[in-house]
């Protein structure tokens, strides 16, 4: 076909090669599942790297949320949102607080499911909303279960503003907040991302025990205090955690 444009096809190809049973490949895969020579299926990920679509290690190669941009590519492969929808609405009538998932892209984490019961932040949350990750409970979720060196790659990038007068500011103290997070299971962050808004989160994982995404529940300081936040929100925050990861787990069996 005169109007057929091969290395958009192929480009896609590539973004394809990825699935739920296969997040990570390595060149090699790529190459024989695109049947493209190494060299080719190499120029194709480096270029996808560049724009954001792709991460790897040197070795191993996955698909970053950014390929939302592409129809939500990313999100069908997991089936994550309409997985986690109807928990969320079940979390939200529980404990009478505004719930959502979302996953690491880059240094922000991005909303992919939400059900708010009521407005307690300045800007409105919707699909899509970012989030600097240093400063949110899903995003210490998310940054406690990655690997060490990637860990240290985003300290070492990320611009860590003062947006309220708790929010911490300090690599090292960062640091040992996240090894806190990764050591109890959950993060919850008071007041570091707006004045007054609280959060608790924990992380949703894949059948081999991969952190693919995180859920938390979020109230006000006015409303909730800290020891509240622990003894009512966590227990039903932690049980939808592990539903989602259930129906997660069955639906990719």
């Amino acid at each position: 076909m005169a109007d057929h444009v091969q290395s958009l096809a192929r480009g896609l190809a590539v973004i394809r090669a990825f699935s739920a049973a296969q997040p990570e490949l390595t060149l090699s895969q790529v190459a024989r599942a695109t049947g493209l020579s190494r060299a080719a299926a190499r120029r194709f990920l480096i270029t996808l790297a560049d724009l954001g679509y792709v991460r790897g290690d040197g070795r191993l190669f996955a698909l970053t949320p950014r390929v939302l941009e592409l129809g939500y590519a990313y999100l069908s492969a997991l089936s994550l949102p309409e997985v986690a929808d109807p928990h969320l609405e079940r979390l939200a009538a529980e404990v009478r607080e505004s719930a959502s998932v979302a996953v690491l892209d880059g240094e922000d984490v991005v909303y992919v499911a939400r059900v708010a019961t009521a407005r307690i932040m300045r800007v409105s949350i919707s699909i899509g909303t970012r989030f600097p990750a240093y400063c949110t409970s899903m995003g210490r979720v998310l940054l406690a279960a990655l690997p060490p060196g990637e860990l240290e790659a985003y300290l070492g990038r990320a611009r860590l503003r003062r947006l309220t007068s708790h929010t911490i500011v300090l690599p090292a103290a960062l640091r040992a907040e996240l090894d806190e997070v990764r050591g109890r299971g959950w993060a919850m962050v008071d007041q570091e991302l707006e004045e007054g808004l609280r959060s608790i989160a924990a992380p949703i994982r894949d059948r081999a025990g991969r952190t693919v995404a995180a859920v938390n529940v979020s109230t006000h300081a006015t409303r909730t205090s800290l020891q509240a936040v622990r003894r009512d929100l966590l227990p039903p925050l932690l049980a939808t955690a592990g539903r989602i990861e259930a129906d997660l787990a069955s639906l990719h069996a």
